[in-house]
């Protein structure tokens, strides 16, 4: 009875999240406010229902997730330089996406490296992960909760990003598996996302 009420829930939620992001995206205008509202929306859910997990000295998680950041940033970076070459629409693909969607102002990077990256952490990893384990193996549950991040991006349109997604979820699940502590995921998305938008970004 318990496991069918959780799983309720996880269902109820993802329905939830999938249906503000489906309007998100359609409200290019006001997509920041909208994805920050839904991920506000995804930590309080996972505050709630959500186990997190924190097993590492603070100077090994700074660390790995420092390196793990800079390891997925390179990564993508590989991808899109391969992508590109082969593929020549590419390249414009992927700037209208971000042209579209991407943070252009001091305030979205405010709400990005704050709220967004760290509500998605809360919500996939230590929510809807935590929760698949009830019914899958772990690896099963990595790999189960990376597809459904990645469809979080597919609502976009944006395959190349539904690939990244992938990607990107596999690495921050196994690691949140592996080492036990969801600070060093957030660390590591943090840093990707400031190498990817700020440091060196992709234009």
């Amino acid at each position: 009875m318990e496991k069918s009420k959780q799983f309720v829930g996880l269902l109820l939620s993802l329905i939830f999240i999938y249906i503000m992001l489906y309007i998100t995206f359609e409200e290019t205008t006001i997509f920041w406010y909208l994805y920050t509202f839904t991920l506000l929306v995804g930590i309080a859910i996972a505050m709630l229902y959500g186990k997190f997990k924190d097993e590492l000295s603070t100077w090994h998680y700074l660390l790995f997730g420092i390196g793990y950041g800079t390891i997925l940033y390179g990564l993508i970076r590989l991808g899109f330089l391969f992508i590109t070459k082969i593929n020549s629409s590419a390249e414009n693909t992927i700037a209208i996406f971000l042209e579209t969607y991407g943070p252009d102002n001091i305030w979205h990077y405010i709400l990005l490296i704050f709220i967004i990256v760290i509500g998605e952490e809360l919500f996939w990893r230590g929510f809807i992960q935590q929760h698949l384990k009830n019914y899958l193996s772990p690896k099963l549950a990595v790999i189960g909760t990376s597809i459904l991040f990645a469809l979080s991006v597919a609502i976009s349109g944006f395959w190349l990003g539904v690939i990244a997604a992938f990607l990107a979820g596999l690495i921050w699940g196994f690691l949140y598996e592996w080492k036990k502590s969801l600070p060093l995921v957030i660390v590591s998305h943090e840093v990707f996302i400031l190498l990817l938008f700020m440091i060196l970004p992709l234009y």
